[in-house]
């Protein structure tokens, strides 16, 4: 949750027996370039939410071996007891700082399968060694963020508070749920921790705990707007839920005598749709008609639209497990490969990985993304080469080749891809989270609005052509 937290050593293991090996070799500083992308759209959805930068960029910035890590790796031995890593290795480690370059698509993006989020140059032994961290930042939140604005999409402008932190996947895990359901267009968590670290507004009612440690539940709720007069919501379903908004009705009429008010109920069992409907009338009846109907219990988006579908009065909907944990599509497919490697010269040579799986295939060379637009409508997503460029009327073969489009009626492009850093330093500070909320829940809307159902990612003519040569030699 801060840079000294996320250390070089959040890891997988195999990246440092690679580094090791780079490093023996003479290897270590020569120049390479890694993509980062995803394969699938997640939710069998038609696009992805583009988040998690703003952590690989704390994560980054402050990227050095401690002691007691390299105090640790001296410590590994072989099957024969001697050091796996030599002092030499350790001591460069010790020295060792950031200084590669990264481009990245701005979070809040709408991004589709098989182009690049990030671009990460550098000295190969570097690129190598951050690469599980930046998979595990951008895959888990970019798959939140997507979640949370299929949610937000789904409550069709109700407010919706993310309150996932207790079953989401460990502290990490829910703190940075909470940030990425917030970029996704939640308005509020339930996460305290969330709040401080990432300036997210909290909301939160009280629990059934509260209404069972009282004699009854009138007098629970009582107690609660004595306390809290300003920020008085209330949970009725503790015993019976039309009885407790009756309830909360009187405590209601007194907040009334010294002029507050309810602000909400909450109803978290049940029939949704029914209760709902009858809290509302005895609420409206009782001239409470400003008074928010929040419901949680086992929310996501379908839930919502079938409550949606049956009349139910809900205003505020309160959405936890299967927001923070992705709970129908636990696991953004992304991956990080090597695409080109400069050889003594400085000129750059194209890496592929082979697969039986078309899909799995990589893409060789230097990449940027080239949205194109016609009348602020999206037309397509072209990959290109950086060394090869592209032309002002581009030819792409769809990622899945079934045919190739010729872009000549367009009004407007912007390359997505983004100078964050260069040479280790930052050079793009980041928005503040608000901003970055704002873009996304508009990018979205935009989307959406086009009612878009194929992502037209296409590769550039020029690159296709090397990527099919060199897939030739290989084989």
């Amino acid at each position: 949750m801060t840079a000294k937290q996320y250390s070089p050593m959040l890891t997988d293991f195999y990246q440092l027996t690679m580094a090791y090996g780079y490093y023996q070799l003479g290897m270590h500083e020569q120049q390479a370039n890694f993509h980062l992308i995803f394969r699938k759209n997640p939710f069998k959805g038609h696009y992805a939410l583009c988040c998690g930068l703003g952590t690989v960029i704390d994560y980054l910035s402050d990227w050095r071996f401690e002691a007691s890590d390299l105090d640790y790796l001296a410590s590994l031995k072989t099957l024969h007891a001697k050091p796996l890593f030599n002092k030499s290795f350790l001591d460069y480690l010790q020295n060792l700082r950031f200084t590669c370059n990264v481009d990245a698509i701005p979070e809040g993006t709408i991004v589709f399968p098989n182009e690049p989020l990030l671009r990460i140059q550098g000295p190969i032994l570097q690129c190598q060694l951050i690469e599980t961290a930046l998979l595990n930042m951008v895959n888990f939140q970019t798959l939140i963020a997507t979640k949370a604005s299929r949610v937000c999409q789904a409550a069709q402008g109700d407010p919706v508070i993310e309150f996932g932190m207790r079953r989401a996947q460990g502290p990490d895990g829910a703190v940075i749920a909470s940030r990425a359901a917030y970029i996704g267009g939640c308005i509020a968590t339930s996460n305290t921790l969330a709040g401080k670290l990432y300036h997210i507004p909290v909301r939160g009612t009280h629990a059934h705990s509260w209404v069972t440690a009282f004699p009854s539940e009138l007098e629970a709720f009582q107690a609660y707007a004595d306390i809290m007069p300003h920020h008085c919501n209330l949970l009725v379903d503790t015993y019976n839920s039309l009885e407790g908004v009756k309830n909360a009705i009187l405590v209601g009429n007194k907040l009334r005598e010294v002029g507050e008010d309810l602000l909400g109920i909450r109803l978290d069992s049940g029939d949704m749709a029914n209760l709902s409907i009858k809290a509302r009338k005895l609420l409206d009846d009782a001239g409470f008609t400003k008074t928010v109907i929040m419901a949680s219990n086992s929310l996501d988006e379908y839930a919502i639209t079938r409550l949606k579908e049956q009349g139910a009065k809900i205003s505020a909907w309160g959405v936890g497990t299967n927001l923070a944990t992705a709970y129908d599509h636990p696991a953004l497919d992304g991956v990080y490969k090597l695409s080109a490697l400069a050889d003594k010269s400085g000129k750059w040579q194209n890496k592929l990985k082979l697969s039986e799986q078309e899909v799995k295939i990589s893409n060789p060379g230097r990449h940027q993304v080239r949205r194109f637009f016609y009348e602020d409508r999206y037309l397509a997503d072209v990959i290109y080469d950086l060394d090869l460029g592209i032309s002002d009327t581009p030819t792409g073969i769809l990622i899945d080749h079934s045919k190739n489009i010729k872009l000549n009626d367009y009004d407007g492009y912007v390359d997505l891809l983004k100078p964050i850093i260069e040479n280790g330093k930052l050079i793009s500070p980041q928005e503040p989270i608000s901003e970055i909320r704002q873009h996304a829940m508009a990018a979205v809307k935009d989307f959406i609005a086009q009612e878009q159902k194929e992502n037209m990612v296409l590769l550039e003519e020029g690159l296709y052509e090397v990527k099919r040569e060199l897939i030739g030699k290989l084989k």
